[in-house]
């Protein structure tokens, strides 16, 4: 079969948009809808943007397949298992960013503007208009498979794309709550209903919990302070985060009966904080700690209830009850700082600084500090690291840690010389503050004189 030249960027693939594309173009495309719903089509990502093709190896853009297919779907008595098949088959060959806007633009025609009446944003903040149901929209109007799909996307927003994402979810649903109100509310009750049964409600002798991935939420109730309590609640936590369909920004709500948190001043004394300082008081509950803490580590994923200020990266109460416990910890803190978001996340910080003032300064911490410096923007040292540092033994670690500096880098830091030189210097940044630069003058010039070649070694 003969077709014409491909029109997209770099000759990469067709464009199907268009009022007058070929009927072979158009009959290609139907087979690559096919291909993806079948498992046979193929994604290609290897140059901008990303193309999927058939299995002839005609290629097409995803979003334009996806609005092929769901333009065509009828608005009354709505294929909503048909729409579904198709986005989740799709999401799984080429990602969800992939199809996030066009899904977003869906919605907005066929329910947002059909249903509603859209006022103006009254400031320049608010990510979504007002809107309002058309005076005149009957119920019998509104096809329900067509409100389950919008209920659909809105989850598919939060469970797969980026924390902000969760806004999307809100607007979808206030939309949908004020036509269906019940549809919205059992999905604040069960969810999704794609979570396993045992996983949407667990209740134990020692615990209850309970997790909705359309919200994001998992709640947790301890019964008892036991070991097996705090052990059947971190297998809980893990069995979540082990399902492909729970979102990975999420909040975590656990009331329990010992009041105690982890002792780092300035940590938001929330549930999650209370659980961990809990459980990391049973040493044979450690293991237990660092698997959940492997699987709610993502970049660019938060804990939904912490306020900006206290943003904190899923995992984060449990790597820094780890650390607190010693040395055989630094590996994962290093993993978890290397994770956080340099521009959003600070609450390592108030880590570091329990991490030192327990610890002091040894080849270890220093690494971890390292680490840490890196982690966020300008890293501010505690009061008390001048004096911490100040004696033979911490300045001899500083300077082992200045002589074996690319171990603690990673390889691709390594390469590049300024890097390493910015990361020196954010590591005496963290210790000494603005006094560490112009060659650290400021603090040489008021050190013991046993110390002094000391500190002109460490800041040469």
């Amino acid at each position: 079969m003969s077709l014409p030249k491909r029109d997209g960027v770099h000759d990469r693939y067709y464009l199907i948009h268009k009022p007058d594309t070929s009927p072979e173009v158009l009959a290609e495309a139907d087979l690559c809808i096919r291909d993806v719903l079948s498992g046979a089509a193929r994604e290609n990502h290897a140059a901008y943007p990303t193309v999927v093709r058939n299995h002839n190896g005609t290629p097409f853009l995803p979003n334009q397949l996806l609005e092929r297919h769901l333009s065509r779907l009828p608005l009354k008595e709505f294929p909503c298992e048909d729409a579904v098949s198709i986005c989740d088959a799709m999401r799984r060959l080429v990602g969800w960013e992939e199809i996030r806007y066009e899904l977003e633009k869906y919605i907005e025609k066929q329910v947002q503007e059909r249903c509603f009446l859209v006022g103006e944003r009254e400031d320049g903040f608010t990510v979504f208009p007002p809107c309002a149901v058309r005076p005149e929209l009957r119920p019998e109007d509104v096809d329900e498979g067509l409100l389950r799909f919008a209920c659909y996307v809105a989850v598919c927003h939060t469970v797969y794309g980026q924390s902000f994402e969760s806004l999307t979810t809100e607007h979808i649903l206030g939309l949908v709550s004020q036509i269906r109100p019940d549809m919205v509310k059992e999905l604040k009750t069960n969810g999704s209903g794609k979570l396993p049964k045992d996983i949407q409600q667990r209740k134990t002798e020692h615990f209850t919990a309970s997790a909705n991935d359309a919200f994001a939420t998992i709640r947790i109730t301890a019964r008892d302070s036991t070991e097996e309590c705090y052990a059947e609640i971190l297998d809980y936590l893990c069995a979540v985060l082990e399902q492909e369909e729970f979102p990975r920004s999420y909040s975590v709500e656990c009331r329990g009966k010992e009041k105690i948190y982890l002792p780092i001043p300035g940590l938001p004394k929330k549930g999650v904080n209370q659980l961990f300082a809990c459980a990391v008081q049973h040493p044979n509950l450690h293991p237990a700690i660092e698997r959940y803490a492997r699987l709610a580590m993502r970049e660019y994923e938060w804990y939904q209830n912490l306020a900006d200020e206290a943003c904190a990266m899923p995992g984060s109460f449990a790597v820094f009850a780890l650390g607190l416990e010693g040395e055989q910890w630094a590996p994962l803190v290093a993993e978890y700082l290397d994770l956080c978001d340099d521009e959003h996340s600070s609450l390592q910080e108030k880590f570091l600084h329990a991490l030192i003032r327990k610890f002091g300064f040894q080849p270890w911490t220093l690494g971890v500090l390292v680490r840490g410096a890196l982690s966020m923007q300008n890293l501010k040292p505690a009061k008390e690291f001048r004096s911490l540092i100040a004696n033979a033994e911490s300045l001899d670690a500083l300077l082992t840690v200045k002589r074996r500096f690319s171990a603690y880098l990673l390889p691709e830091e390594d390469k590049d010389p300024k890097f390493r030189a910015i990361a020196w210097q954010s590591l005496l940044w963290a210790i000494w503050g603005p006094s560490s630069e112009n060659g650290g003058s400021k603090v040489i010039k008021t050190v013991p004189k046993e110390l002094k070649e000391k500190y002109q070694q460490v800041f040469a």
